[in-house]
């Protein structure tokens, strides 16, 4: 990793934004409102108050330990040498590649509405392969490469969402977002919980601790400011979306909701500029996550839990694992389907979200944070985990029964790797 501190406050929240709006707002809204109706704005708003405690967690733990493997450093500080830790690290790892793979796919999703009608299915898989090898580019230059693309392609796309959330707000038609079409309270928070995957991303703004200027003010003030910031987004964007469209048209266009909402008040070129501010947007949250995804890689091969081959330097800039990474997020996006990938990301990021809460709660004397915030982030983070889990029970079991398969795997794999290596964890700080 270079010495070089070459990420500001600005940059370091770019990425967070970046890898947030790029799931939430492009991937899984239509699928959001179907669930939540008029209300989904409701659902944004709940998710990132309880984002917003998880966001104390990481802002206090990265300030303690900044590490290029956030959260992983976390959970080896908190739960020291073990299988649990290792499982846990692999599971998160797994997050990120299900994470990229979603945003992956919903890049080709949207760049399929620029192609003649009747295109053949397999240049969605194109499309979305071709996206991963680019930013593993981009990633392979460095630190600070990646926080310059990342702040230009977050302000295009703020900008035009910005524009399309305002000038949305003048065409709206009230009745649309009347309460009295809200549905049952338990859809509102199933809402919530398949949206939280909205919020997920401010955690990988830790990973780039070691690149920033001033860790110690930078970290907290860019989690907090992300997250906010995209709240914001979330819902001016919700209310643009179901004021200027029936919950029947959302329904009807749900891979593209966004786009369809342009099209009443911009018309074609409307629904155009917001394509491409959704190419834009997903583009970023790969550009993001895989910056962070391949930090992990990393540091989980220096710990001891993959093989030792990650480690090694390709050209003294980057490691094997950001290539690796990327492998296994093209296989999963060209196999795996949109909502499974999406529920699978999720599930996978809660699990670890409850586990870094549970960590810090053993830290809490190191980083002098207030125990009741820390049990207040835990407890939301459980409950939301369970509201996912209820909702695949009812609507996907082979989905849930993967994630379940996924979570024996990490562990089982971390338990046989170290009989085989015999390599312990230690702590990067």
């Amino acid at each position: 990793m270079s010495k070089n501190k070459s990420m500001g406050l600005w940059s370091a929240t770019s990425i967070g934004v970046g890898a947030m709006v790029g799931a939430g707002i492009f991937s899984i809204f239509g699928t959001a409102t179907q669930i939540a109706g008029n209300a989904v704005y409701i659902s944004f708003i709940i998710a990132g108050l309880i984002a917003l405690l998880s966001t104390y967690s990481y802002a206090k733990l990265g300030v303690t330990y900044p590490s290029a493997g956030g959260p992983v450093e976390f959970l080896i500080q908190g739960f020291g040498d073990g299988i649990l830790t290792g499982g846990l690290n692999l599971l998160l790892w797994s997050g990120y590649i299900f994470g990229l793979s979603l945003y992956a796919k919903g890049f080709a999703l949207y760049t399929m509405t620029f192609m003649p009608a009747g295109s053949a299915v397999i240049w969605s898989n194109v499309f979305a392969t071709a996206i991963i090898l680019v930013f593993t580019a981009i990633n392979f230059i460095g630190a600070k490469a990646v926080g310059r693309a990342e702040l230009f392609i977050v302000s295009i796309k703020v900008g035009i969402l910005m524009l399309f959330a305002i000038s949305g707000l003048f065409f709206i038609n009230i009745a649309n977002l009347s309460t009295i079409h809200f549905p049952k309270t338990p859809n509102i928070l199933f809402g919530a919980g398949i949206v939280f995957l909205a919020y997920q991303g401010f955690g990988l703004i830790t990973n780039a601790a070691e690149d920033m200027n001033d860790p110690q003010k930078t970290l907290p003030r860019a989690l907090y400011l992300s997250v906010l910031i995209v709240i914001c987004i979330y819902v001016l964007v919700s209310f643009a979306v179901i004021g200027n469209l029936s919950m029947s048209d959302i329904s009807t266009a749900k891979d593209y909701a966004l786009a369809a909402a342009a099209k009443p008040f911009l018309g074609d070129i409307g629904f155009k500029i917001i394509a491409i501010a959704a190419l834009f947007s997903t583009s970023s949250a790969i550009n993001a996550s895989l910056y962070g995804g391949a930090n992990v890689s990393y540091l989980i091969a220096k710990e001891g839990e993959l093989p030792a081959f990650f480690e090694r330097k390709v050209w003294k800039k980057s490691t094997e694992g950001l290539f690796i990474t990327s492998g296994l997020v093209i296989l999963c996006a060209n196999l795996l389907n949109l909502e499974g990938i999406g529920m699978l990301a999720s599930a996978s990021l809660l699990v670890i979200y409850v586990a870094v809460n549970t960590a810090h709660l053993r830290l809490s004397g190191k980083t002098g944070a207030k125990p009741y915030l820390i049990w207040a982030s835990l407890f939301s983070s459980l409950i939301f985990l369970v509201i996912l889990v209820y909702y695949e029970l009812l609507n996907s079991v082979i989905t849930l029964i993967l994630f379940a398969v996924v979570i024996i795997a990490c562990f089982i794999v971390e338990w046989v790797y170290r009989i085989y290596s015999q390599r312990e964890l230690k702590t990067r700080i």
